[in-house]
């Protein structure tokens, strides 16, 4: 069970990191729930995966007591990744659209 945890914990936070990295940039993703889904859902599905396997990391490695710690990582890594996508989301110069002062 112990090595089943540890993969599971590596695929989960790989996993994690595009969908999580192209939602605070306010990009589209595909994720489970559609094809591409907003950067808001890919931001909440990335942290999602960086949450379990974090969680997988501390049922495999008890004795890390590593859950409090990555529990204020995932925290933090949330507030700012909602933050980031909706900026990045409403942003003007998103997908080459420019304002209408510069045009």
């Amino acid at each position: 069970m112990l090595y089943l945890l540890s993969f599971l914990c590596g695929v989960l936070a790989v996993n994690g990191v595009p969908h999580f990295v192209k939602g605070i940039c306010g990009e589209k993703h595909m994720t489970p729930f559609g094809r591409p889904s907003s950067a808001m859902i890919n931001v909440a599905w990335g942290w999602l995966n960086l949450l379990v396997a974090a969680l997988c990391a501390h049922f495999a490695h008890p004795h890390l007591h590593i859950l409090r710690a990555a529990s204020l990582f995932l925290l933090g890594a949330l507030l700012v990744g909602v933050g980031l996508a909706h900026f990045w989301a409403e942003h003007p110069s998103y997908n080459g659209i420019t304002p209408a002062k510069a045009r």
